[in-house]
């Protein structure tokens, strides 16, 4: 979606956004907008405090930290809200560590990621797996496999599918690249890119700021803890600054990643 067709009450608006660890800030005055359909994307350094952005958003900072500023979900604000109720109402984080259980098959961790849906008696959630094979063919393969014995790919693949499963409407993606064969890299960030026709809104955390460039509509640049650049994903990653800084000089370098 262009920013010129953006409707006047995004799926989230952040606005102000301080995270601290005790005395260590991590995020500072954060403010960023994602929209129904579209691909986000908050690019930087390790260390940089996208981690935290996300933590902050879903209400799940560790006990050591706090948060203050505005944090709006489809219009109301939700910074008082507990992890569960955020999630509850369509807000999914596929963290880092992905979190899967190595011990289920890979339909039952699907399954699990249901459940909220399943308890609450919505009708025709189960169908959901269906979709989430059709995006992810190779789980569909592995689904009596269990979570443990696959590969990094595969595991990253199925805690997106796991999100999904709960029918989210803001997904937010901390790392899906991190530690995958540039192979792999290209074919999550193409599965990524074809969310975007599912309609959900994607808030997508990033240190590969290439692939997320290629794949994203809109972009922010995060350094130490602070947002110093923002634009169309294209016009950033033409910016000097940000081809000097995460792009090199490989920037027009072919074949990186699959187009969107």
């Amino acid at each position: 979606m262009s920013s010129t067709n953006k409707p006047k009450h995004p799926i989230l608006k952040v606005t102000d956004l301080s995270a601290r660890y005790g005395k260590v800030t991590a995020v500072s005055g954060a403010n960023l907008m994602v929209v129904r359909g579209s691909i986000v994307t908050v690019i930087g350094a390790n260390g940089a405090g996208k981690s935290t952005l996300l933590n902050s958003i879903m209400g799940s900072l560790p006990l050591s930290g706090n948060c203050s500023g505005s944090i709006e979900y489809l219009g109301g604000e939700i910074g008082a809200w507990q992890v569960e109720r955020r999630v509850a109402s369509g807000v999914s984080l596929v963290p880092e560590r992905r979190e899967l259980f190595g011990s289920m098959s890979v339909e039952d961790n699907l399954l699990l990621g249901g459940f909220r849906l399943y308890r609450e008696g919505r009708h025709g959630w189960r169908e959901t797996i269906d979709e989430v094979y059709e995006l992810f063919p190779r789980l569909k393969e592995r689904r009596n496999q269990y979570a443990g014995t696959l590969s990094g790919g595969e595991r990253q693949m199925l805690a997106v599918g796991r999100a999904l499963m709960a029918q989210p409407q803001l997904l937010m993606l901390d790392e899906p690249s991190l530690g995958l064969a540039p192979r792999i890299v290209r074919e999550i960030f193409h599965i990524i890119g074809r969310l975007r026709s599912t309609g959900v809104a994607i808030l997508l955390v990033e240190q590969n700021a290439r692939a997320a460039l290629q794949v994203a509509d809109y972009g922010y640049v995060l350094e130490t803890g602070e947002i110093v650049l923002e634009g169309k994903a294209r016009e950033l990653a033409d910016n000097p600054r940000v081809i000097e800084s995460y792009l090199g000089l490989g920037k027009k370098k072919e074949g990186d990643t699959a187009p969107a």
